[in-house]
């Protein structure tokens, strides 16, 4: 087997192909925020005199409406990809996506054109929506375990990235285009970039390994394995892989045998992996980040930033904060520091970190000003906001991705990996629709009930969830009690038989027993 920093690098080069998809997730949740808090847009759909409860609703709506279609997109990607495949579901849904992307771009100004946005936005939800739930399935199933949380940590990067690149296409805009519907339309328009280089790059992808051996296609299997692993199909290693991929599959097809959609879904080992997916990604939305992130500009104009492009300046250091902070974590301390603790000490620290912004938004309120001056203790409080960012890098933002695309198996792992994105755009939904409110009503009562959900739920939430740092996706079964170790020792052994018989002479004929195969194998190495 390859050895060297190289090793993996086709692995690597996978997730920086699908991400692309993913960079558009962040892309798309951080632009609209920019977008309709310009001048030209608000005189363009009728905002700029309107009462402050319609403002607030319409910018809900645009930023809203994109996780409302987010989250059936992450809803139908289950069974689609479970069908057709990861890679024909990530083209399909790119596809969708462009769609939604150009609806968006071609809007004019006026009722019509905002009921275009919204079309749009909605259209382009779905293809984002499927496209987040099944690129960390894709790419979870191609990587070995040894660097499985960091290049599957990639996709935090690239969210990051893309709400990062967000705020500065926002920021170009209020120095160099301020009137007409290019305020818009550029913005927009972009999303077709990274669209089409992410599809141009699948045409190249090879399918998961691990769908196809579900799929009985164990040849094809061992091929894909051995190309990721930049080895040949002979390799010891790569062939104790695949007979691991295949004992879960044979335990999986025994044990499943007959039982309904809810006992599989709901049996040992099975519902509390569904229940962690739930709560991580409830707690995530709920942490504080996501309201920063898709409304930075009215949140720092909250705290004293006044003026168009201050705000847009200050969310633009904090885009590049967070992509900084994201790598740093991924690439030197995911696999270090592990999941557990690394969530536990995040959760701590943002919540301590919000509660002196808190503090000071209560103490040093901002004074209302017509000119771009800063007060310091406004300056004080976005840098703790930078710190607050940081913190939430180091655990919270890339690793609930990372810990639901550990603890799932392969029978159940795109429906898992598509309810946990669908409970994160849900939720997602509900704290983009109903921020704008609770900065209006709440001021600096929001960063304490960030802060006291970020402590008290989050952290403790960490201190339940067992440990996956160095596990193969194949050992969570037993972490999750749905096996014990040593039945499967038994079924590896069993499985390399298998393989070893289907690689050399073909699959077995169909009816065959598993014990059939097991006595032609031994038969044929006796020989």
């Amino acid at each position: 087997m390859s050895s060297g920093i190289f090793k993996n690098i086709r692995v690597y080069g996978l997730a920086c192909t699908v991400y692309w998809g993913i960079l558009l997730f962040g892309y798309d949740t951080g632009v609209a925020g920019g977008v309709i808090a310009t001048k030209a847009f608000k005189q363009a759909f009728g905002l700029e005199n309107a009462p402050q409860s319609h403002v607030d609703a319409v910018s809900s709506n645009v930023v809203a409406v994109l996780q409302g279609g987010a989250f059936f997109g992450a809803l139908a990607s289950a069974p689609m990809s479970g069908w057709i495949g990861r890679k024909p579901t990530l083209l399909i849904f790119i596809l969708i996506f462009v769609v939604g992307a150009a609806l968006q771009t071609a809007a004019d100004a006026g009722t019509r054109g905002l009921n275009m946005i919204y079309v749009g936005r909605v259209i382009a939800g779905l293809g984002v929506g499927a496209i987040s739930a099944v690129c960390p399935a894709f790419v979870s199933e191609c990587a070995p375990k040894e660097v499985r949380g960091r290049i599957t940590g990639l996709f935090q990067i690239w969210v990051a990235t893309g709400v990062m690149l967000s705020y500065f296409v926002n920021y170009g805009m209020s120095l160099h285009i301020t009137t007409g519907p290019r305020v818009w339309r550029v913005p927009f328009g972009f999303q077709l970039v990274p669209g089409g280089i992410m599809a141009f790059g699948l045409i190249f992808a090879k399918e998961s390994p691990r769908y196809l051996a579900r799929s009985g296609k164990t040849e094809q299997a061992l091929a894909n394995l051995a190309y990721y692993r930049r080895s040949t199909v002979e390799d010891p290693e790569v062939r104790a892989e695949m007979a691991e991929i295949e004992a879960t599959i044979l335990e999986e097809r025994e044990a499943r045998a007959g039982l309904s959609f809810r006992e599989a879904f709901l049996g040992p080992g099975q519902w509390i992996r569904f229940v962690i997916a739930f709560v991580i990604f409830l707690l995530q939305q709920f942490a504080g980040q996501n309201s920063v992130g898709y409304y930075a500009p009215r949140i720092f104009s909250s705290i004293g930033y006044t003026g168009t492009t201050p705000s847009f300046l200050a969310s633009g250091v904090y885009g590049i904060v967070k992509v900084i902070a994201t790598a740093l974590f991924i690439f030197l301390g995911v696999e270090f520091f592990g999941r557990k603790w690394s969530l536990f000490w995040s959760a701590i620290w943002m919540g301590i970190f919000f509660y002196i912004v808190g503090a000071l938004q209560k103490t040093h309120p901002p004074a209302v000003r017509t000119d771009d001056y800063v007060p310091p203790a406004s300056k004080a409080m976005a840098g703790i906001i930078y710190m607050y960012c940081v913190a939430y890098s180091f655990g919270w933002g890339p690793l609930p991705w990372v810990y639901v695309s550990d603890i799932f198996p392969n029978r159940t792992r795109h429906y898992g990996l598509a309810f946990a994105s669908a409970t994160q755009w849900l939720f997602n939904f509900v704290i983009s629709k109903i921020t704008p409110t609770l900065v209006s009503k709440l001021g600096w009562k929001l960063f304490i009930m960030f802060a006291t959900i970020n402590i008290l739920g989050m952290g403790t939430f960490a201190l339940l969830i067992p440990e996956t740092k160095g596990k193969s996706l194949e050992e969570m079964d037993i972490i999750f009690g749905s096996i014990t170790a040593e039945a499967r020792a038994k079924d590896i052994t069993k499985a390399e038989h298998v393989v070893d018989d289907e690689v050399r002479h073909g699959p077995a004929p169909a009816g065959s027993s598993d014990q059939d195969v097991e006595k032609a194998s031994i038969s044929q190495r006796s020989k």
